[in-house]
């Protein structure tokens, strides 16, 4: 008996050490087979293709999932025969908690595996594999049984680990075979996290139901049984996940009384650590800080005042103090971009409704509700400003702001309002009840500035991009340093967008600088002109603390009747006695998308890039390599290093100086501005005679990128890269190592991987003016709403993904994710 309990103790430490343990009998096949793009003809052989792909996708993670099942079986036999034994490791009851259902589980994917392997290897239009995935989702019953005693297993393991150090080495420590094509035989997982996978499967074997539905023809035979399949997928999901995060409503907010109000608007305030939406109101003796209250449905809405400052107790911090104020936390890009792609998508959903529906549906109002709660989502997580204020007898606060022009405009207005002769006031309960409750009355903002509170009547803004020339700059009454940021609104709120040289020791700055600013959405351009700071001891620790003085600051309205038009408008903002003179035009984003080929071939720009490459004999653009080059040797540091524009004259003498092939042009990179050099590569791109990632494949990359399953995305997405001309391969997977490269910088540029994306994703990869007519676009905001968003998570995608080599694409082998 004991040399039995020894042989099954030691199989146990085997299934630590040795993978040769795992059944040799299973055998995956990997039917993958690559897909050529070329073949592409009309939309049912193209949607059929992309079913193939996302079914081979689908079956990458399904061969993953089967071994991870497969790992969490391998002990399950050996502790049930030490169980019998005097030394058992855990109690059968305690075997049967933690593994329960697993078999079950294992062997219905194990058959449905093999049943659709051979299908897909043998793959043609009439193949059929609804019939599979139908019985898959009438088997969904096994999972409830799992998901119901899921928290049980997982606290049984937990205990058992601690009670057991033999099987705590177990659970730490089981290993999972690799995919046949994979290099790495075997990884090593917990039975925590395998215990959570076929939680996570539910989800993804639904997700890929939606997928293979949008690209099965109606009239196939595989249609209903895939629309059954989703059906019963989908009943049971929500028969499992009644327990949802209820949504963050956004706080509405309100203004003041008794002594007038002089200002008040919506704020983000950092309170204990967290964003919080606030509407200030400043009135002539105090400010205050107030919330709306949660109030019934039919009740009067009210205010609750969360704090206020009397103006004569009230004081900026200065950047000395900078030591003890809070780490202001920010969300992280790629969740921004998430809200504004889910804002676009709703926006173009209302859209067709619309048309669809001449009155107002319900679905349009549920819509609205929708774009509000992630607009509301998005202001409150967008500024990053800090405006601290500070009571002299009390705490400080801090509020973030979008632009410094807003923080501007409230520490002017608060010190006009100190100048007069102010006496501290104290409230009593009652008076600070009285003032906080006429704030709904006297608020001059109402609503918090997002899409879903105008009115139908309002301009939607502009889309495209808007060309501003600084002139010059008149006023000043002393020589000073001076330069200017253009600022334009998106969702809701300002960004700044560009910023002219530095003009020394003047009165009369003549700039002359021409920018190219993108607009999504945008009814204002604001410039603010500032004094330079040289005093390194005055600089914030703060990196979002601009410590340049203001000099002057004004807006104007973009009305699209007076800058839609070919000549330039020419305008003049009065600032505190400042003027200064700019001129601007705008091209709406659906002519910007015309690319006119060079009439002269011997030239770079305009000119294809398989011409260039062979011309120059290399397998990368020389205009290309010399400017990521100069980028990465000084400019990489640079914040907002190809954000912010160039100048446009010092562009196009870099674009003449490339085009003509000019001597001296490694002498002109090194004395141009960084910026300027960046805007050259931007131009160069955008000037292709088609885009980088070709028109051929655009409709497949946005095939692709819409796919919900990881590993028939990775699947699709690879593919796509193999299917491009091999210069536009290469540039492209040399542009995307500079741009991460450019990442690893975000700390002091500020340039993440999300921000890269939003320049270059829609300048690398944009619909051909087929695709556009085809589409019925009409409206510049749809083109945007449509497609931009898209193509940012395109180049987003491979950005983020490790590195791609282009012997091993060459390949005729599959990438996919082994992450399931």
């Amino acid at each position: 008996m004991e040399e039995d309990e020894e042989e099954v103790l030691g199989f146990l430490d085997k299934v630590l050490e040795d993978e040769d343990v795992f059944d040799n009998e299973m055998d995956l096949d990997c039917p993958f087979t690559p897909v050529d793009f070329r073949t592409f003809k009309g939309d049912t052989e193209k949607g059929l293709e992309m079913k193939k792909l996302v079914l081979s996708g689908f079956l990458a993670s399904e061969e993953i999932y089967i071994n991870q099942l497969e790992a969490l079986l391998l002990p399950m036999k050996p502790l049930k025969a030490t169980a019998t034994t005097s030394k058992p490791v855990l109690t059968m009851e305690q075997i049967e908690t933690i593994f329960f259902m697993i078999q079950d589980i294992f062997v219905i994917h194990k058959e449905f595996y093999d049943a659709i392997s051979p299908n897909i290897q043998q793959w043609d239009e009439k193949v059929t594999v609804g019939h599979l995935f139908q019985k898959l989702a009438s088997q969904l019953g096994v999972y409830k049984a799992f998901v119901d005693n899921y928290k049980v297993a997982v606290e049984t393991a937990e205990k058992c680990s601690l009670a057991n150090s033999q099987f705590q080495k177990i659970s730490e420590n089981l290993k999972v075979k690799g995919p046949k094509e994979s290099k790495d035989c075997t990884t090593t997982a917990t039975m925590e996290a395998l215990l959570y996978k076929p939680i996570d499967r539910v989800t993804r074997s639904t997700l890929v139901l939606h997928d293979l539905l949008k690209h099965t023809p109606k009239d196939h035979p595989d249609f209903p049984l895939l629309q059954d399949a989703l059906r019963i997928s989908q009943n049971f999901l929500s028969s499992i996940n009644e327990e949802i995060d209820p949504r963050r409503t956004a706080v509405t907010t309100p203004k003041g009384e008794v002594r007038q109000l002089v200002k008040d608007g919506f704020l983000v305030e950092m309170s204990e650590g967290t964003r919080k939406l606030r509407h200030a109101f400043l009135f002539t003796d105090l400010l205050l800080c107030a919330k709306m209250k949660k109030t019934a449905v039919g009740r009067h809405q009210q205010y609750e005042c969360k704090w206020y400052i009397p103006l004569a107790d009230l004081s900026f911090q200065t950047l000395d103090d900078s030591d003890s104020l809070p780490h202001i936390q920010t969300l992280p890009e790629h969740e921004i971009e998430e809200m504004k792609i889910k804002i676009s998508s709703i926006k173009s959903e209302i859209q067709k409704e619309k048309k669809a529906q001449k009155s107002q549906s319900r679905n349009v109002d549920r819509l609205r509700k929708k774009m509000n709660e992630q607009e509301s989502c998005l202001l409150l997580n967008s500024p990053t400003i800090p405006f601290r204020i500070h009571n002299k007898h009390g705490k400080s606060y801090l509020f973030l702001l979008s632009s410094d022009y807003e923080r501007s405009e409230w520490r002017e207005s608060i010190q006009k309002l100190q100048k007069k002769d102010l006496q501290a006031c104290v409230l009593s309960s009652v008076e600070l009840q009285v003032l906080t409750g006429s704030c709904f009355k006297l608020r001059t903002v109402h609503n918090i500035p997002v899409t879903s509170n105008k009115d139908d009547e309002e301009s939607p803004g502009l889309y495209g991009f808007l060309h501003v020339i600084v002139h010059k700059a008149t006023g000043f009454k002393e020589s000073a340093n001076l330069y200017c940021t253009l600022e334009v609104d998106s969702f809701g709120y300002f960004v700044s967008k560009a910023i002219t040289r530095v003009f020394r020791d003047t009165t009369e700055p003549q700039w002359n600088e021409e920018f190219e600013i993108e607009l999504e959405g945008s009814q204002c351009l604001r410039i603010l002109c500032y004094e330079k700071c040289y005093d390194k001891s005055k600089l914030n620790k703060d990196d979002n603390e601009i410590v340049d003085k203001i000099m002057g600051k004004g807006q104007v309205q973009l009305d699209p009747q007076t800058v839609q038009s070919k000549n330039w408008h020419m305008d003049v903002i009065e600032m505190n006695g400042i003027k200064v003179e700019f001129s601007m035009k705008f091209t709406s984003r659906d002519l910007s998308l015309k690319r006119t080929p060079s009439k002269k071939q011997s030239g770079v720009f305009g000119v294809k890039i398989s011409v260039v490459t062979k011309r120059e004999r290399s397998k990368v653009p020389y205009i290309v390599r010399q400017c990521i080059e100069e980028v990465e040797k000084r400019g990489i540091d640079e914040v907002g290093i190809y954000r912010i524009s160039g100048v446009a004259t010092d562009i196009q003498a870099l674009k003449a100086a490339f085009d003509a092939n000019t001597k001296d042009i490694l002498m002109m990179l090194s004395d141009m501005d960084i910026n300027a050099i960046a805007g050259t590569l931007k131009l160069y791109f955008r000037e292709l005679p088609e885009p980088l990632l070709t028109d051929r494949l655009y409709p497949a990359f946005m095939e692709g990128i819409a796919l919900s399953d990881p590993a028939a995305k990775e699947n699709c997405m690879m593919h796509l890269l193999r299917s491009l001309p091999d210069p536009n391969l290469i540039t492209f997977l040399i542009l995307l190592e500079h741009l991460k490269r450019v990442a690893e910088k975000e700390p002091v540029n500020k340039m993440s991987l999300h921000n890269l994306a939003t320049v270059f994703g829609p300048t690398l990869l944009r619909p051909s003016e087929s695709e556009i007519s085809k589409a019925h676009i009409t409206l510049a905001s749809d083109i945007w709403s449509h497609d931009v968003m898209a193509q940012v998570q395109v180049l987003l995608y491979y950005l983020q993904h490790p590195p791609i080599s282009f012997a091993e694409l060459k390949k005729n082998t599959l990438y996919f994710s082994t992450d399931v």
